[in-house]
């Protein structure tokens, strides 16, 4: 199977210091020795992903994007210490290796994992692969058994009891995102602003606490080369936390576009999920409640909250690349993907559904 996730060269504006890079590691991780090479991974929007050669040893090097002004973001402490604890009892959760926390070396806090290798599945699909209504049925079932798992992880034998406030995780999510919208806020969406004071009278009671991914999708997952329906790793856990695993389960669904939405949704989509077989949000809901044994009554607030919440990701990006802290080209058109996003939460909201109509 062809379609395995490569790198590329570095963006202009995001190239590492790779003279300091090769002292600290020939200082702090004499592993790593040998000649080095760095590569970009070319997608993601937020945290940067690197493919650091080191002689003949590959690793993946995390770093906060250039240009964050969100105080509370792109921590690679927390980020490296969740995986810490997940990779052991959690097979898909990548080995972390090494934390810096050394701004000097780098201008920002990193970490060093393994690499896994594998298939990411995006709008447009890997050479190689044909997605057949049975594969994407598969594909659909692996997600929900996928996410089902890691919210079924023993945090607090993991050591992750210290990760997040699960108490009050829902109100808190909810004021939260909502203070960050305004920071970010470069124009006008009249329906942000409603969907977070509905949100704020709406919000119901926690569902439990557990790990949380938090932007589980699937180009955050590698498939396996050889059966690509199999979840082999998942990746991009910086906003992973201890928490309601409803709100997990509604950032899913958010990202999950599905045939009969709106045509501004489906040219919106990051992925195949719209595709014969592919499974409807509703579905995907309903086998996540009957694997997991948890009630998913009012899952249309938590779908809600989580097309907020990817819209307001989105706004924080593109006001990155408004203010010129970033270059990157393909953020030049995100704000209409935040009016896109609350139209159908606002339709989500006043609907009390998971469908468009």
């Amino acid at each position: 199977m062809t379609g395995l996730d490569r790198p590329g060269a570095v963006r202009p504006g995001e190239a590492l210091d790779a003279a300091r890079l090769t002292a600290w590691l020939e200082g702090t991780f004499p592993a790593a020795s040998g000649g080095i090479e760095i590569f970009q991974f070319p997608h993601g929007h937020s945290n940067l992903t690197y493919l650091v050669r080191v002689g003949e040893a590959e690793y993946v090097l995390r770093r906060p994007p250039f240009g964050n002004v969100v105080k509370t973001a792109h921590d690679m402490g927390r980020e490296f210490r969740m995986l810490e604890g997940l990779a052991p009892v959690f097979p898909e959760a990548p080995r972390p290796l090494i934390f810096c926390e050394d701004a000097q070396v780098l201008g920002a806090p990193f970490y060093l994992m393994e690499r896994r290798q594998g298939i990411v599945l995006r709008r447009e699909l890997p050479a190689g692969l044909t997605l057949t209504t049975a594969l994407a049925d598969r594909l659909s079932g692996s997600l929900v058994d996928t996410l089902v798992r890691l919210h079924a992880v023993d945090y607090q034998a993991a050591g992750l009891g210290s990760v997040g406030h699960p108490e009050g995780y829902v109100a808190r999510q909810v004021r939260g995102w909502s203070e960050r919208y305004r920071a970010a806020a470069t124009e006008q969406v009249p329906e942000m602003e409603a969907i977070a004071e509905w949100m704020a009278d709406h919000a119901p009671a926690e569902s439990g606490a557990t790990v949380i991914h938090n932007d589980f999708k699937f180009d955050n997952l590698l498939l396996d080369r050889d059966d690509p329906a199999r979840v082999a790793a998942v990746l991009d856990w910086e906003m992973a936390t201890v928490g309601c695993p409803l709100m997990d389960l509604g950032t899913a669904l958010a990202l999950w576009i599905e045939a009969g939405d709106p045509e501004e949704l489906l040219a919106a989509a990051m992925g195949p999920t719209f595709s014969p077989g592919m499974w409807s949000r509703r579905r995907l809901a309903e086998i996540y409640a009957e694997r997991s044994g948890r009630s998913v009554d009012g899952i249309a607030f938590h779908y809600t909250f989580g097309l907020f919440k990817v819209a307001v990701i989105v706004q924080q990006i593109f006001a990155r690349y408004r203010r010129g802290l970033t270059r990157d080209p393909r953020f030049a058109g995100l704000s209409r993907m935040v009016a896109v996003l609350a139209r159908q939460a606002a339709r989500a909201a006043e609907l009390g559904t998971l469908r468009s109509v």
